[in-house]
């Protein structure tokens, strides 16, 4: 609950798990914040526009956009829903979220170091869809920086390791083992905490426009980005 501020208002977007949303939103409460959710599933650009036009309705304006959306592994997605949620939502939120943004507010787009490096670096067997998408996700938002910077609006990148403790983690420790333990044999994963405290930095930090954050995977730093 790195970002609980008595005076930011932070909104939890979540499309069907309510209960791990609200509990979200209660530990920010509990943290000295405050905190609400809204359901919208971001694939649906009408729920996307109402979201926004609530946020517009009782805040008035958007600091901070945090693009954390993730998926393509759980079971009966389908061929094309990595794409769609990790570059298409993305980027529509993006877009649609900017007339509410006033300068100095910021983007910030999550990924992993098995999608930001995919173009050199090989894919964990089963992840290719996923990091296809969220690399595709990162690039598209990187093109739209000069409509970024019209709006006095920046942009910062968070990228992970393997974040230990995670669902996705979890699901690799049962269907692709191999890739976790060779991920922890190079160093140990980074921590939830870690990764968050990265994405707050991110958020409310002083890092420049276009700036990437890398959190564990020295492995992957020490070759470049």
């Amino acid at each position: 609950m790195q970002l609980a501020d008595r005076d930011r208002h932070i909104v939890v977007n979540y499309r069907e798990k309510a209960r791990r949303a609200t509990a979200t939103v209660d530990a920010v409460r509990a943290a000295g914040g405050d905190a609400s959710a809204m359901q919208a599933d971001l694939t649906d650009e009408r729920a996307v526009v109402a979201m926004l036009e609530a946020v517009r309705q009782r805040f008035g304006r958007l600091d901070v956009l945090v693009l954390n959306a993730s998926g393509g592994l759980e079971s009966g997605a389908g061929p094309g829903y990595a794409m769609r949620i990790n570059r298409d939502a993305q980027v529509g939120l993006a877009r649609l979220a900017l007339p509410l943004m006033k300068p100095l507010g910021r983007i910030v787009f999550v990924t992993s170091h098995q999608a930001h490096f995919s173009w050199r670096d090989p894919v964990p067997a089963g992840y290719e869809p996923i990091a296809a998408s969220k690399r595709a996700g990162e690039d598209d938002l990187r093109g739209l920086r000069q409509t970024f910077e019209a709006h006095g609006v920046t942009f910062v990148v968070v990228s992970g390791d393997m974040v230990d403790g995670t669902a996705v983690v979890r699901q690799f420790e049962r269907s692709n083992p191999d890739a976790v333990a060779a991920r922890r044999a190079v160093a140990p994963l980074p921590t939830v905490s870690e990764f968050a405290g990265a994405i707050a930095r991110a958020a409310v930090g002083p890092e420049p426009d276009g700036e990437t954050i890398y959190v564990g995977g020295q492995d992957y730093l020490r070759q470049g980005s």
